[in-house]
């Protein structure tokens, strides 16, 4: 199948609000469980997966942001392929991309595409080839907070800014309090959390906020590491999503999964549309219609828009790409890794990403990622 680059931006908006319709139509996966010969359950989407002669252990490591997608990917995959075991490591974004780049995964995970140096540093492990980034699933970065009281926080992009950079403390501050009328604000110390390892979730925060409150947040936006002096720091999605959940007064950033699964309350962001955005993957999906290539050739790097004020469009999103070699991959893995990447790109492996509260690929862009993962050598 071959697809135009304009006409693979053009279709992918229309598929991308389809996708967030997916999030709220699809069934959950224990909903579609059969029973198996030994009287144990296997999903529906497991019992399509083609393993494709893989075998042994594949190793991969990376973005936190993707763990809940990753661990029904794995569970699925290894309950199809036996003898198989996929080990991913949410060691965070940036050190995935460090263990790839020095040969100890075969993939890494990540929320942000390669840098330039990054692809060069591959060339060293992908003989003969380079790192790409292959788009596998997106979904909103949420800003769950914890605060007796207010159910319905509305914040904006500078009011953001300064909260994590410090120049707001205190949750009755008047900027807080002009987006929040009728709300009881305490006056009360705000505890702003951030992620203590390298990651593309930071990454994405950083870029929203220089893109959106320039005047406010005048960090470097293509750092992984959290670069604002103060606030307290935790490992992880899982960590920053645990601290916010235990410690009243306080906020963060993770993915909308951690949340709901922490039962978190979340911020709607007002862009400057009629009303504020909550963070959904169906409004997710709106935002991240307006995606562009920015790869060439079997790179799918997109270009996401931080900015847009599109009505019910939630501008705080990620893409977490998986990251392996066009060429020169390990030949021990190799069918692994195509096979378990078939697998996640496929409609099966991308309709799983609703139970755990991502959304789904663009179909389009999906379809590219399975016409790229055959072709990796």
């Amino acid at each position: 199948m071959k697809l135009s680059r304009n006409g693979l931006r053009a279709s992918a908006i229309g598929a991308l609000i389809v996708s967030g319709a997916l999030v709220l139509s699809a069934c959950g996966s224990d909903n579609n469980d059969e029973p198996t010969k030994d009287g144990g359950k296997t999903s529906a989407a497991a019992s399509n997966i083609k393993c494709d002669g893989a075998k042994g252990q594949l190793l991969a490591a990376g973005s936190s942001a993707q763990k809940n997608a990753m661990d029904l990917w794995v569970k699925n995959f290894q309950a199809a392929c036996s003898g198989v075991e996929v080990n991913y490591q949410a060691i965070g974004s940036g050190g995935g991309i460090t263990k790839f780049n020095q040969g100890q995964v075969a993939m890494a995970g990540s929320d942000s595409a390669l840098k330039d140096e990054e692809v060069a540093e591959s060339q060293k492990i992908c003989k003969g080839g380079k790192g790409i980034n292959l788009p596998m699933v997106g979904g909103p970065i949420a800003i769950g907070y914890k605060l007796e009281g207010v159910d319905n926080l509305v914040l904006d992009a500078p009011t953001l800014a300064k909260i994590f950079d410090t120049k707001i403390t205190k949750w009755n501050d008047p900027a807080i309090a002009k987006l929040n009328p009728g709300a009881k604000l305490p006056d009360s110390t705000i505890q702003a959390f951030h992620r203590s390892d390298e990651s593309g979730t930071t990454q994405n925060l950083g870029k929203y906020l220089s893109a959106t409150a320039a005047a406010d947040w005048k960090y470097d936006p293509k750092t992984k590491s959290w670069p604002a002096p103060g606030g307290q720091a935790a490992n992880g999605s899982s960590g920053v999503a645990t601290a916010v959940k235990d410690a009243e007064g306080s906020i963060g950033y993770f993915e909308l999964s951690y949340a709901t699964a922490n039962k978190i309350s979340t911020v709607s962001i007002n862009t400057g549309a009629a009303a504020p955005v909550a963070a959904t993957t169906e409004n997710a999906s709106k935002a991240i219609a307006a995606a562009k290539i920015k790869g060439t050739g079997s790179d799918l790097a997109l270009s996401l828009d931080y900015t847009t004020k599109a009505e019910g469009a939630y501008p705080l999103t990620l893409v977490t790409y998986e990251i392996a070699c066009d060429k020169g991959n390990k030949a021990d893995t190799l069918p692994t890794l195509k096979a378990f990447l078939t697998y996640t790109a496929s409609e099966e492996g991308q309709k799983v990403l609703s139970d755990a509260g991502y959304a789904p690929l663009p179909a389009e862009i999906a379809a590219k990622v399975r016409e790229i993962v055959p072709t990796l050598s």
